[in-house]
This record gives structure tokens, C-alpha cells and sequence, in this order.
């Protein structure tokens, strides 16, 4: 008697891992941007353009590892 091999089940297609390697980062960033906003504008009650500007992150840097 011979064994039937069953076809094995082909892993996703090459093309559907690379929209996911580039996909993954851009949710990550999306999140990060949608966080920054939402704590600054919202809960911050400061305004959007602010937000964007390196004198901001500068001075946060600053209060955080102030000696």
C-alpha cells in the first residue's frame, strides 16, 4: 500500500508579508502621531501647531532629564 501525501497548505504569498513589513511601521507611527496629539492638544489644552515644532520636544527633553 502507498501513503497518500495531502498537499500541504502554502504559507501567505511573498507579496502579502511585504505589505505587512511596511504596514506594521506605519500603524506604529500613525499611533505614536495620533498619541502625541491627543495628549498635547486635547489633554494638554495647547494648540496643534504646536505640536510639530522642535522648541517643544526640546524643552520636554529638558524637563524630563533636567539634572
Amino acid at each position: 500500500m502507498s501513503e497518500e501525501r495531502k498537499p500541504t497548505q502554502k504559507s501567505p504569498t511573498p507579496r502579502w508579508r511585504i505589505v505587512l513589513r511596511f504596514m506594521i511601521p506605519l500603524f506604529l507611527l500613525l499611533a505614536l502621531m495620533g498619541g502625541v496629539i491627543v495628549g498635547y492638544v486635547i489633554i494638554g489644552k495647547r494648540s496643534m501647531s504646536e505640536v510639530f515644532l522642535w522648541d517643544t520636544w526640546k524643552h520636554v527633553f529638558d524637563l524630563v532629564f533636567a539634572p
